[in-house]
């Protein structure tokens, strides 16, 4: 049978996984609030400013004072910046003000301090000002009703700080996508701890888990099957899945023995398949108790490439993410590419917007993959590629 090709099996991870990505809304606090997605309009409860204030450190006045240019006022009072109702200003008369604090009635403009010339109770106002002038009218920001941030918004500290000044301590967002990570291997051993021979460290549990919160999504539960025991998978995942709407998993979907997540959903009418890709051929889609799950190879750079081009995009749009970027690059030097694949190969931006090969398509070089920070495409038709010729890259 042939290899699957990669937009047919990013069509069926995509129908997999729809109804995951319907997620529903919760409310939160602003302080949780980072990064979320609105799940509808906010509309302001209150006009913004609250009330008439002093946009400078100054004198409240009377324009219709300081008509005859140079003026000596007498200063009545002082309004700092706080609580409370200023009594009404009397014609003839000024008080000194603070930044932020409220102009008293009469009052129709604010005379910087540096403008100024006060000695003891008397101020010199050296020239005549417009009514209005450094005055903060109620509402001339935004006014009760109105939107304050649309539907759908990715929120960042500037839209968490409108919506505290508006009064508003929580706001609706999206639910974010829960999803469990597996990585499977009896040879995997925590970073930290000593790896024995036939042992290697545990890169998927660590990356992927942090792939998937850079995407929005949450991480409910982490789980490393490390005897190859479909057994002892299920036992686990029956105690995650009522809480998970996708689970992923790494590793074990090969033609070998000890294949365990093969093992788990054959059974079950997973579909375990190659992939017209490199790296990535092997790939596994099925269902745990009604949680859909996707399943990628265990190599570390197969791992990680197959979330970014069949899991990632969908993650990123339902959390209100950019897409990743896709854009044309001409080639530093000669590339070869094999017949009937089609190949991520790590590259790196240079200047001029070209782009070269680092490390070659060995999918355990992690060491290339952490220095790359493209991917490029090439078509399944694709065997050479000569220096400057265009190709696609997706950022990474």
């Amino acid at each position: 049978m042939a290899p699957t090709s990669v937009d047919a099996h990013a069509a069926r991870v995509r129908s997999l996984l729809a109804r995951a990505m319907a997620t529903g809304t919760e409310r939160v606090t602003l302080a949780d609030a980072l990064g979320r997605v609105t799940a509808s309009a906010v509309l302001s409860p209150v006009d913004l400013p609250l009330f008439r204030n002093s946009q400078m450190d100054g004198f409240a006045v009377r324009a219709v004072d300081l008509e005859a240019g140079e003026t000596v006022l007498p200063i009545v009072g002082e309004i700092p910046a706080r609580r409370g109702t200023p009594p009404m200003l009397a014609p003839h008369t000024t008080v000194r003000i603070m930044t932020g604090a409220v102009v008293p009635e009469g009052a129709d403009a604010i005379v910087p301090v540096e403008d100024t010339t006060a000695v003891g109770d008397v101020v010199t106002i050296h020239r005549a000002r417009r009514s209005g002038e450094y005055v903060r009218d109620r509402g001339s920001d935004i006014t009760v009703g109105t939107e304050l941030l649309p539907s759908s918004l990715h929120l960042a500290s500037r839209h968490l700080a409108v919506l505290a000044a508006a009064g508003i301590s929580d706001v609706e967002v999206r639910s974010r996508v829960r999803i469990v990570v597996v990585t499977t291997g009896a040879e995997l051993v925590d970073p930290g701890r000593p790896a024995d021979a036939g042992q290697v460290f545990d890169s998927n549990g660590v990356a992927l888990a942090a792939a998937v919160r850079a995407c929005g999504a949450e991480v409910v539960a982490a789980i490393r099957n490390d005897n190859d025991d479909a057994d002892q998978l299920h036992d686990s995942l029956v105690a995650v899945a009522a809480g998970a709407d996708i689970i992923l998993t790494s590793g074990g979907i090969s033609m070998g023995e000890h294949e365990v997540v093969r093992d788990l959903l054959t059974p079950l009418g997973g579909r375990i398949g190659h992939i017209a890709m490199q790296p990535g051929g092997p790939q596994a889609t099925g269902s745990f108790e009604g949680v859909p799950v996707i399943s990628f190879p265990g190599n570390p750079v197969s791992t990680q490439i197959s979330f970014e081009v069949f899991v990632a995009p969908l993650l990123r749009r339902v959390a209100g993410l950019p897409a990743a970027l896709r854009a044309s690059r001409t080639l530093v030097a000669d590339v070869e590419s094999i017949d009937g694949k089609r190949q991520f190969l790590r590259g790196r931006t240079v200047e001029g917007g070209r782009v070269e090969v680092v490390a070659g398509p060995g999918s355990h070089l992690v060491a290339g993959l952490a220095a790359s920070d493209v991917l490029i495409d090439i078509p399944e038709s694709t065997t050479d590629l000569k220096a400057g010729d265009a190709v696609e890259t997706l950022q990474l």
